[in-house]
C-alpha cells in the first residue's frame, strides 16, 4: 500500500497540465484565456500536487492530535487567505465583491438583508410559498445577518471554518472506513482541493451543504462502527438529515440512499446485529414521516421532469446555435460522472468563474483514474465494496441523478460529490502497483487528450472555427 501522494505523480500532473494549457492556448490562440486566469489555473495545480505530495509524505508521522490541528489550520489558513484575495479582486472586477456573473449569490444576499430588516413574520411568510430546497440558505444567512450584520466577508470566514471541519470529519470518516493513511490522504486533499477553497470565497450555499452532507455521512458511520448506540447520536443524525433537504432535495434523498445501502449491505464485521435493527428502524419511521410531506412531493417532481430538464437545457443550447449540444445526453455524460466536470481553457461566452476554477477541475480529471482503480478493486479484486456502501451508494446516487439532468458538466451541481471523490481517489493512490501502474500511464495520455478535445468542443459547438 502507498501511504501518500508519490513525487512521480504530482510532477507528471503538473507537466500534464502545463503543456496541455500551453498547447489550447497556443492553437486557440484568438480564443485564449485572459491571463490572469491562466496565473491563477497555475497556482491551483501547483499548490495541490506540491502541498500534497510534501503533506502526505511529512505528516505521516505525526500523532493523530497533532495531524488534526495541522489539517484543520492548513486549511483554514488557504481558505482565510483565498476570500481575503478574491474578496478585492471581485471588487475591482465586477464592482461589488461577488462573482463574475453572481446573480443566485447577489439574491441570497439581498434575500437575507430584506428579511432582517422586516422580521421573521414576514420571512416565513414569503418563504413558505418557496420550495423546500430554497428556503434553507436564506434563513441561515438571515440568522447570521441578524447577529453579525451583513458583512459579508464575515460570513465568509464563517465558511472557512466550516470547511476546515469538514476536511477533519472526511478523514476520520475514511480512516475508520478504509484506514489511517488513506483517511490521512483524503483529509489533506480535501484541504488543498481547489474547487472547496474557492467556494468559501462566493456567497452561494455549496459549502454549508457540502458540510450538513459530509456530517451527516460521518456521523452514520460512526453510528454504524459503534457498539452500542447513544440516543444523541441518533437524533443528531435526524437533524442532519431533515436539514439537507432545506438546502437540495436530491442531496437529501441520496444521503438517505446511502444509509439504507450501508445497513443493508455492510458486514456484521462492522454492524452489530442490534445496531443494525435500531438504525433500520429509525430510517424507516424518518422515511415515512418525510413520504407523506412536501419533500417527497418535490423529491418526486424533480426526478419525474429530469428527462425533460435535460431535453430542455439541450434543446435551449442548440436554439443559442450550440450545434453539438444535442450530444450531450445522460447516457453520454453518466460513464464519465466521476472524471467531470471537464476544464474550460479557452474564452467563451463570458464563462468567467469556469474558467477561473478549471485548475480545480483539472485536479478532479487527473485524480479520476485512482478513483476508477478504487471503484474495481472494490467491486472485483478485494470484493469489500459491502464495507464502503454508505460513501459508494452516496456517490453513486448522486452523481448518477446529476448525469441524467441538464446539469451532468455544471461543476457547481457536481460539487458536493468531491469530498466522498477526494476519499476514493486516496484509496486509489494506496492500490497503485506494478500490475495497475500501466492503467495510470494511459491515463497519462487520456487526461490532455480530454481537456484538448473539450476546447474544441466548446469552440466547435459555438462555430467558433
Amino acid at each position: 500500500m502507498i501511504p501518500y501522494l508519490p513525487k512521480q505523480f504530482s510532477s507528471r500532473a503538473i507537466f500534464i497540465y502545463l503543456a496541455t494549457l500551453a498547447a489550447v492556448t497556443i492553437i486557440f490562440f484568438s480564443h485564449a484565456m485572459k491571463l490572469e486566469f491562466i496565473v491563477i489555473g497555475i497556482v491551483w495545480v501547483l499548490l495541490f500536487f506540491l502541498l500534497a505530495n510534501r503533506y502526505t509524505f511529512r505528516w505521516l508521522a505525526f500523532e493523530e492530535g497533532k495531524f488534526v490541528r495541522k489539517l484543520f489550520f492548513t486549511a483554514l489558513v488557504l481558505r482565510l487567505i483565498w476570500i481575503t484575495f478574491s474578496y478585492f479582486y471581485y471588487i475591482a472586477k465586477t464592482g461589488v465583491p461577488f462573482e463574475f456573473g453572481s446573480s443566485d449569490a447577489l439574491a441570497y444576499h439581498d434575500a437575507a438583508v430584506w428579511f432582517n430588516d422586516m422580521g421573521w413574520t414576514v420571512t416565513w411568510d414569503y418563504l413558505s410559498h418557496r420550495s423546500l430546497g430554497d428556503r434553507g440558505y436564506p434563513i441561515y444567512l438571515t440568522v447570521l445577518y441578524s447577529i453579525f450584520g451583513p458583512r459579508i466577508y464575515l460570513i465568509r470566514v464563517i465558511k472557512c471554518l466550516l470547511s476546515s471541519w469538514m476536511c477533519v470529519m472526511v478523514y476520520r470518516m475514511a480512516k475508520r472506513t478504509i484506514g489511517e493513511e488513506v483517511g490521512r490522504m483524503a483529509g489533506i486533499f480535501c484541504c488543498l482541493m481547489p474547487n472547496l477553497i474557492m467556494y468559501c470565497g462566493m456567497h452561494l450555499k455549496e459549502t454549508e451543504m457540502i458540510f450538513l452532507t459530509v456530517a451527516s455521512l460521518a456521523t452514520a458511520d460512526k453510528m454504524l462502527h459503534k457498539s452500542q448506540l447513544k440516543i444523541w447520536d441518533v437524533v443528531l443524525e435526524g437533524l442532519l438529515v431533515a436539514s439537507i433537504f432545506f438546502f437540495r432535495n436530491v442531496l437529501g434523498a441520496a444521503v438517505i440512499f446511502a444509509i439504507f445501502s450501508a445497513l443493508v449491505f455492510t458486514t456484521n464485521r462492522l454492524v452489530g446485529n442490534w445496531n443494525r435493527v435500531v438504525l433500520i428502524s429509525w430510517a424507516v419511521i424518518g422515511l415515512a414521516v418525510l413520504a407523506g410531506g412536501t419533500i417527497a412531493s418535490e423529491a418526486q417532481g424533480l426526478w419525474d421532469t429530469r428527462a425533460d430538464n435535460q431535453s430542455a437545457k439541450r434543446d435551449y443550447q442548440v436554439r443559442k446555435g450550440y450545434k453539438w449540444a444535442e450530444y450531450a445526453t445522460g447516457a453520454v455524460m453518466a460513464p464519465m460522472i466521476f472524471v467531470l466536470p471537464f476544464p474550460t481553457m479557452v474564452d467563451v461566452d463570458y464563462q468567467y468563474n469556469q474558467q477561473l476554477i478549471h485548475g480545480g477541475n483539472y485536479v478532479r480529471n487527473f485524480l479520476g483514474v485512482f478513483v476508477l482503480i478504487a471503484l474495481f478493486d472494490a467491486l472485483f479484486r478485494t470484493k469489500n465494496w459491502r464495507d464502503l456502501s454508505l460513501m459508494g451508494a452516496f456517490e453513486v446516487a448522486y452523481l448518477g441523478i446529476i448525469s441524467l439532468s441538464g446539469f451532468a458538466n455544471a461543476e457547481r451541481f457536481l460539487l458536493p460529490g468531491v469530498p466522498i471523490l477526494m476519499v476514493m481517489a486516496a484509496y486509489g493512490v494506496s492500490l497503485v502497483s506494478e500490475r495497475n501502474y500501466k492503467w495510470v500511464k494511459v491515463w497519462f495520455w487520456v487526461v490532455p487528450v480530454m481537456m484538448f478535445a473539450w476546447a474544441f468542443f466548446k469552440l466547435g459547438t459555438r462555430g467558433l472555427f
